[in-house]
């Protein structure tokens, strides 16, 4: 299986590695993981070149690799690689920039 950084996203795809979510609530509670909602949250790896527009000219992707964001709930290409998972998501499903 290759190495996380030898993906190298395309056009306006960034590679996420999604945030883990909490398995235990604050009452002490212990989610199993059939009942845990995907996160919506992550770090951004590594990013494509940007999209080509109708001119030829490609237009850069905005947001910087290392950046927390959260991205549409079921927007995303799952990757497993190195048997832990990832995700491929469009610019255009990216919905916010997390700063601090």
């Amino acid at each position: 299986m290759a190495e996380v950084s030898k993906v190298k996203p395309l056009a306006d795809y960034l590679l996420i590695e999604p945030a883990e979510k909490e398995t235990t609530l604050p009452s002490g509670i212990v989610l199993p993981d059939t009942s845990k909602e995907k996160p919506q949250e992550g770090k951004v790896l590594a990013k494509g070149p940007g999209k080509t527009d109708e001119n030829g000219k490609v237009v850069p992707i905005k947001i910087d690799i290392n950046s927390r964001v959260i991205y549409k709930k079921w927007g995303g290409t799952e990757l497993k690689v190195g048997g832990k998972e990832y995700l491929l998501v469009k610019e255009e499903d990216i919905l916010a920039v997390i700063e601090g």
